[in-house]
């Protein structure tokens, strides 16, 4: 009996031995299975997102920004009466009472999203119902405080605070910045340790994007363009604003716009950024840059003639005809050519050319490639590939025949302005680290150059003649200012199909100003205008006008003084082989205006007059767009009486005369008076009314 109970004594001695050596044990050496089964057990890992960083226009206004939200999660384990904790959420929720209780239904489940993102007052009430098993995280959510402006650029972001669309997926990295993992700890019996219903997480801040984007542009031009899709009763509208100098965009509008509040219920094909995304024929807007690359290739120069046959040409079994039956000029200069916006007369430059060196050039301008645009999604066109017959070369030179973005048609036209050089548009100007603050600017990048200082200059100045009277943009003039631009009128392809959709026409305007020393191109589209008319010139360059107005004085920019220096100086471009030498020119020496704008001389508009010929191949300066007359330094005044100022620039401008101009509207006097005899070097002032 004695050593039983010694034996059981021993063997309980010898128990506790073993344990308190297995104690040890796992105390001293660690066991990483016991080790994860403590984490499962009294913690759970959940990742979170830092505040995501601002985007910001170029002046720093906000445009999109992160606020604190709250987002709702569940420890099924702990939760009772789920059927009806389902219901009573989804009626604060919006969600429907099945998918949530699919959330919260297995116990053996620990962690569980019910809803991310909740407003401050929802989540205030479901933290007052002081439920066993319901917790808060604070999060952020994404507000973008001007509602619809900018909604197709900006993009949206998803649930996880990912970048789904647009700048937010573009610049997603440095926008959300780090990511962090929080644990959730419980205690023993698996209850959540949080300090009143909420679990906190401190992180960094994303970065800050800077645009290129100014607001107050974005909101004219896309007021503009709404008010145009209504009065023309047109499907949509595009437009853009470049920097001449650099190709920044200051405005990118497509419509029909949305909230971007409300992304993610707008369905895809209104949120697609059309500006970029889209293709379309240009029509005659593409006639700048067929006689850019020919002026380029020395094969023409401006006031080279064409045979324009009144209006009809044979090409095979094709005939080629101008836009309207009226047009029936028998010969063009190159200016007029576009200034008329001539098929026939760009057809015969683009045969002079030959296909090979037209889609050379137009490829060089950034048709059929993509543009490099700090954006996803965009489109490189279609350029097709040579040989070309005759028809389709034709087609190619007003602008049929071939698929271009409206950035595209834009930036080319930047090139052109800018002095002949193709650079790269971008939408941001700078990326701000949110830690040190250091600046990571984005650098002007230019692709290549497309023509010659001397051609860019000669293709503005014949830009000018678009909108001088007798051309076809006259209504895109703003007052006080030169513009140069082209019109277009473009046939919608049939998308089901071949051919074109009967009637539905894109009317589009492509300018700059001011002309003389470009700020800006402004590009105009509007697709499918049902009511009143479909030309560019009627639908298009109004809008131009306005938006253009809006842009050089909300720049700052001063109504011009119409002096020598606000036309192009003669650049010393060629002729072609054979023509006359070029002539010396003369401009007007000087003008000045009253100082207040009230002053500022309006340019009459005028439809349906020719320009007038030149009869040599001379060189196109400002001189070029008058009639000279000289009577060996000696003149007679005319009488200017009721005549514009762009008239009497005409009769005026062959001599070395200081002008000074009182007033605006039409002359009602001169001085001296009209039939007193001028010298060359006098003072002349023109009083308008």
């Amino acid at each position: 009996m004695k050593s039983r109970i010694l034996f059981i004594f021993a063997g309980m001695i010898g128990l506790w031995i073993l344990l308190l050596v297995r104690a040890a044990c796992l105390q001293t050496f660690p066991d990483e299975r016991l080790k994860t089964l403590q984490e499962r057990q009294f913690q759970t890992v959940i990742t979170l997102q830092s505040r995501r960083g601002a985007i910001v226009d170029r002046k720093g206004r906000e445009l999109a920004l992160s606020t604190t939200a709250y987002s709702l999660y569940a420890d099924p384990k702990l939760l009772e009466g789920k059927k009806i904790l389902a219901k009573k959420l989804s009626k604060e929720l919006g969600l429907s009472a099945e998918g949530i209780f699919a959330k919260i239904k297995d116990k053996n489940k620990r962690f569980n999203w019910i809803a991310r993102l909740i407003p401050k007052e929802k989540a205030d009430l479901i933290k007052s119902w002081d439920i066993r098993g319901l917790s808060f995280v604070e999060e952020f959510r994404r507000v973008y405080p001007n509602d619809h402006l900018l909604s197709h650029t900006l993009g949206m972001i998803g649930n996880e605070g990912q970048g789904l669309e647009g700048l937010e997926l573009q610049y997603d990295q440095q926008l959300r910045g780090n990511k962090k993992k929080v644990s959730l700890r419980r205690d023993a019996r698996g209850r959540p340790l949080i300090v009143d219903g909420m679990m906190f997480a401190e992180n960094p801040d994303g970065a800050e994007v800077r645009l290129t984007i100014d607001s107050e542009m974005q909101h004219m031009l896309q007021g503009e363009l709404t008010n145009a899709v209504t009065e023309f009763d047109a499907d949509q509208a595009f437009g853009v604003i470049l920097d001449v100098q650099t190709s920044a965009i200051l405005a990118m509008v497509n419509t029909p716009v949305f909230d971007a509040n409300q992304a993610g219920k707008v369905p895809a094909e209104i949120r697609r950024n059309r500006v970029i995304t889209d293709t379309f024929e240009p029509g005659s807007t593409l006639k700048t840059f067929a006689i850019a690359t020919a002026l380029q290739e020395k094969v023409i120069a401006p006031n080279t003639k064409y045979n324009t046959q009144n209006g009809v040409m044979h090409i095979g079994d094709r005939v080629i005809r101008e836009a309207e039956a009226s047009h029936q000029w028998a010969n063009l200069t190159v200016s007029e050519i576009l200034a008329y916006s001539s098929n026939i007369g760009v057809t015969k430059i683009a045969f002079d050319i030959g296909a090979e060196s037209l889609r050379k050039g137009l490829s060089d301008f950034g048709f059929g490639n993509k543009s490099g645009l700090d954006l996803p999604g965009e489109a490189k066109g279609n350029l097709q590939p040579l040989p070309w017959n005759q028809h389709l070369l034709s087609n190619v030179s007003f602008g049929q025949g071939i698929a271009v973005t409206p950035l595209q048609v834009a930036n080319a036209y930047a090139a052109i302005a800018n002095g002949g050089t193709l650079n790269t548009p971008f939408l941001v100007s700078s990326v701000r680290d949110p830690d040190t603050g250091e600046l990571q600017e984005t650098k002007v990048k230019p692709i290549r150059r497309v023509v010659s200082t001397e051609v860019a200059e000669s293709m503005r100045l014949m830009l000018l003649g678009v909108t001088a009277p007798g051309g076809t943009g006259t209504n895109a003039n703003v007052e006080g200012f030169l513009v140069g631009g082209k019109t277009g009128t473009a046939q919608k392809v049939n998308p089901n199909g071949r051919g074109y959709l009967q009637g539905a026409y894109i009317s589009s305007f492509a300018g700059l100003i001011p002309a003389g020393d470009p700020r800006f191109v402004i590009y105009i589209a509007v697709d499918h205008p049902k009511k009143t008319s479909y030309y560019g010139a009627a639908v298009a360059a109004p809008v131009f006008s306005r938006v253009a107005s809006y842009a050089v004085r909300m720049e700052g920019l001063a109504p011009m003084l119409l002096t020598e220096k606000n036309f192009l100086p003669s650049s010393g471009f060629g002729t072609v082989e054979s023509r006359q030498p070029l002539a010396k020119k003369k401009g007007v020496k000087k003008m000045e205006l009253a100082a207040s704008r009230k002053d500022t001389p309006k340019v009459k508009k005028s439809v349906g007059h020719r320009l007038p010929a030149v009869e040599t191949p001379t060189v196109l300066t400002a001189s070029d767009f008058v009639t000279k007359k000289e009577v060996n330094n000696l003149v007679v005044m005319p009488d200017f009486k009721n005549q514009s100022l762009r008239d009497v620039l005409r009769v005026l401008s062959g001599h070395e005369l200081e002008i000074k101009v009182v007033g605006s509207g039409l002359v009602s006097e001169t001085e001296p008076a009209s039939g007193s005899e001028i010298q060359e070097n006098q003072t002349v002032v023109l009083h308008l009314k």
